[in-house]
């Protein structure tokens, strides 16, 4: 679990400059759904590790934000669009059924977490996200 908890954090680590200098609209907006998306499991990951208190409300509103932002991405991605500052493999587009699976599966990952009482219930979640994320970055985001 702790293993898990610090991958997700390691995930939603995004230095501020990232985005600084992204000139395409497209790719800026690809950047900020991920950025949404890393923000709500960063709420997640913590209240896992104890960094925040457990909060139902917000524990619920990352999870959600998290579905919303997932559902967004097969169509920001259809087009392949380029930065010098995209994070985006080309790999995107050559296996884009696979990519936009892997997005599918994140959403699922989300709406099938159910209610959030516990924290035990965060800490139960976090893993599915998280491993989502994981498999999408390694596949398809320059490290």
């Amino acid at each position: 679990m702790k293993q898990m908890i610090f991958i997700c954090a390691a995930l939603v680590t995004i230095p501020a400059f990232a985005h600084e200098g992204v000139k395409n609209p497209a790719v800026a907006a690809r950047m900020n759904i991920m950025s949404e998306i890393a923000a709500a499991t960063k709420v997640l990951g913590d209240m896992a590790k104890g960094v925040t208190a457990f909060e139902a409300d917000r524990a619920e509103a990352a999870v959600i934000q998290i579905s919303k932002e997932a559902a967004k991405i097969h169509d920001l991605f259809l087009a392949e669009e380029d930065d010098p500052k995209s994070e985006a493999r080309p790999e995107i587009w050559t296996t884009f059924a696979d990519f936009s699976a892997q997005a599918t599966a994140l959403k699922s990952a989300a709406d099938g977490v159910g209610s959030l009482v516990s924290l035990d219930d965060v800490k139960a979640a976090l893993p599915k996200i998280g491993a989502t994320c994981a498999s999408c970055h390694k596949a398809y985001r320059v490290p």
